[in-house]
């Protein structure tokens, strides 16, 4: 049941850093799928604008041309503003502007400055869903203002991700939510554990195949492979220990493998936005080890679905590692059920997108 009887047109702006499906884009692409998807569910009609070569062929894409975006998190935080020759996010928003009257809201996926300084130059009203914290000085203060000229029309993840960008002004805390039944549970899993991310250096890998080594517990790594220096840097200095790297998986492939771990293991240096792979994992039955800080700190119910570590123990995550048959696999796949659905995920959106129009 939807909050609002009307049927509505909704334009979401993807990332500019990749094309769908190919895995650049992170959490935002497993974000905007399963928003997409529900609202579709939902009776609304939407478009997706998105890089050419994208691949989704189940959902409505406008494939645009042009360079794609520098990734927020390679950037220094004073980094200047910077776009290349005919870029694909400003091919995007000229795109999003020519249309803007068929729509009734925009919804900008991207973290990146120009959304942002467009918004007041817009007809209609975007709400801009901010996908990870605080990294850039410039994009904090546009963040700001927008803000503040347009009360509520700034999404977040999660209250720590939040807590970053230091907004005095109501925001949205809209969680996350995934199609729980694309994920199989799992009772008896095998001895080895999982990690899931973008392999760059914010993302910690390293810690998570330290544990490997120091416990002896294989360790399956999935996705996409983002910095090469990093990744071969880590094969150097753990050559011996037992890990394997299977590549970017599609969701059913990654869970296929997920499922049968013994846990998760969330090593992240920085503050993740939310950390969809934790939700996936307790889709699948398994227990969530992550460092207590960011997102994956208000998904774990430390001792009920994982447990939270100090940020960069080492010995913490071993010793969570050890105490892993406490966990109840059935508790885990519950609390995806009831929290993270999509049906879950859609009435957060929902709400949020009607009070932006004022319905």
């Amino acid at each position: 049941m939807t909050a609002t009887s009307q049927s509505l047109k909704f334009l979401f702006v993807s990332t500019p850093v990749g094309p769908l499906g190919t895995g650049l884009g992170g959490g935002v692409e497993l974000t905007l799928h399963n928003i997409s998807q529900e609202m579709i569910r939902r009776g609304h009609k939407l478009q997706i604008v998105a890089p050419s070569g994208s691949t989704w062929d189940c959902l409505p894409v406008v494939q645009i041309p042009g360079n794609l975006q520098i990734i927020a998190q390679s950037q220094q935080r004073a980094a200047l503003v910077t776009m290349p020759e005919n870029s694909v996010l400003a091919n995007m928003w000229d795109y999003a502007r020519q249309v803007q009257s068929e729509y009734h809201l925009i919804v900008n996926f991207g973290y990146d400055w120009l959304p942002f300084y467009l918004t007041p130059f817009f007809q209609r009203p975007i709400a801009h869903l901010v996908s990870m914290g605080s990294l850039n000085n410039a994009l904090d203060q546009i963040i700001k203002q927008v803000a503040k000229q347009f009360p509520g029309t700034i999404g977040f993840h999660s209250l720590a991700q939040a807590a970053t960008f230091d907004l005095e002004e109501q925001f949205f805390c809209l969680s996350n939510g995934i199609d729980t039944s694309l994920y199989e549970f799992c009772a008896q899993p095998k001895q080895q554990l999982a990690w899931v991310g973008r392999i760059s250096p914010e993302k910690g890998l390293e810690d998570a195949v330290s544990v490997a080594k120091m416990t002896q517990i294989p360790l399956k790594i999935m996705g996409k492979l983002q910095d090469e220096l990093y990744w071969q840097k880590i094969c150097q200095d753990y050559a011996n220990a037992p890990f394997e790297y299977l590549g970017f998986l599609s969701t059913s492939q990654m869970q296929q493998v997920l499922r049968e771990c013994r846990a998760l293991l969330m090593t992240h240096r920085w503050v993740e936005a939310f950390g969809n792979v934790a939700i996936e994992a307790l889709a699948c039955g398994v227990p969530v080890i992550s460092y207590r800080r960011g997102g994956p700190a208000e998904i774990v119910q430390d001792g009920k679905t994982g447990f939270l570590v100090e940020p960069d123990s080492l010995p913490g995550l071993v010793n969570a590692v050890s105490h892993l048959d406490q966990i109840n696999r059935q508790t885990c796949r519950a609390s995806a059920e009831t929290e993270f659905s999509l049906e879950a995920l859609g009435d957060r959106f929902e709400e949020w997108f009607i009070q932006i129009l004022d319905f």
